[in-house]
């Protein structure tokens, strides 16, 4: 995305998201939540001081842990948005009784794929460590995003299920530990070859064109358009006939009927299913993109009531 472009969509964004916290239902305390902020996840070294790699812990005030666990990566075509634009992520999940760990990573297009996957790694085996040092169980986590940020945590389910050969995807293999649900909203789930979308359906060119720049702007150049991107897309990862190593947790993916994204649901729905994998896929009648960020909105609302009973069904007896 050009610079300016980029920088009147994040300012927007931004803009939004400040004006929602002005509202009295925006502040942690209201629902029982604290918040612990600007927690480093790196290894130590350089990168542990960097603001990409710190973390927020949103936890119910009042509850008896240990609580399960949500890592929440955020979205923003990979190139905006940060931990504190997503809020709303984080008391949605704590005011219901999770330890939420909502973590900024590397973004496009200064740092390429595979810094945010490398990052979401490392947030990942940090969040094993230290879940229990905020109530978490470490064995009860999720991994929840919208966007690019289900990309990633798609990414990192897959990553924990097969045998991979890259060094960070070993790192998070190697924990042994697999997310007892992923949770991937209205996802961008293949980067590679973005042109697909408008060859599918109409759509209008400032869609299409912001669509097609998440992938000029988080791909090296050598591998636009090509399918052999590996973890860049988890979804033909999925959709390949290759075994997993160990079984796929359940999946629950939620988009909106007016999300131009909305086809890559349907195909993770449908390569979950030949797998043989417990998966809930909704589709929400004029959803728009991340409508579920709007609580305000009726289906919102119904599509938050819906994860939650996914949840519940995935992890009884434990909650």
């Amino acid at each position: 995305m050009p610079s300016a472009a980029r920088w009147v969509n994040e300012r927007f964004y931004r803009t939004l998201s400040g004006v929602g916290r002005l509202h009295p239902k925006a502040d942690p305390a209201a629902h029982g939540v604290e918040v612990i902020s600007d927690l480093s996840y790196a290894p130590p070294g350089p990168r542990a001081e960097s603001r990409a790699h710190r973390l927020d812990i949103y936890r119910p005030k009042h509850s008896s842990g240990p609580l399960p666990v949500v890592l929440y990566v955020h979205g923003g075509g990979f190139q905006m948005l940060t931990k504190d634009t997503h809020w709303i992520m984080g008391i949605g999940f704590a005011r219901r009784d999770f330890v939420v760990v909502v973590v900024n990573y590397r973004i496009a297009p200064r740092y390429k794929f595979p810094a945010a996957v490398e990052d979401v790694a490392d947030a990942y085996r940090w969040a094993l460590v230290h879940a229990r040092d905020f109530g978490g169980d470490p064995q009860r986590i999720v991994v929840a995003g919208e966007s690019a940020g289900a990309n990633l945590v798609t990414t990192l389910t897959v990553m924990t299920t097969f045998e991979r050969p890259e060094p960070y995807a070993r790192r998070v293999f190697d924990t042994g530990v697999t997310p007892v649900a992923c949770l991937p909203a209205c996802g961008l789930l293949q980067v590679s070859d973005t042109r697909r979308f408008a060859r599918r359906r109409p759509l209008p060119r400032v869609i299409s064109g912001q669509i097609e720049r998440c992938e000029r702007a988080y791909l090296p150049a050598g591998e636009r358009g090509a399918e052999n991107t590996g973890l860049a897309n988890p979804l033909l990862v999925l959709e390949s006939d290759t075994e997993s190593t160990r079984p796929i947790p359940p999946f629950f993916a939620l988009v909106g009927t007016k999300d131009p994204l909305l086809d890559d649901t349907r195909r993770l729905s449908a390569a979950l299913e030949r797998r043989g994998v417990d998966v809930e896929a909704h589709y929400y009648p004029g959803g728009f993109h991340a409508f579920h960020a709007v609580p305000s909105l009726e289906i919102a609302r119904e599509a938050w009531s819906d994860q939650f009973g996914f949840l519940r069904r995935v992890l009884e007896p434990g909650m």
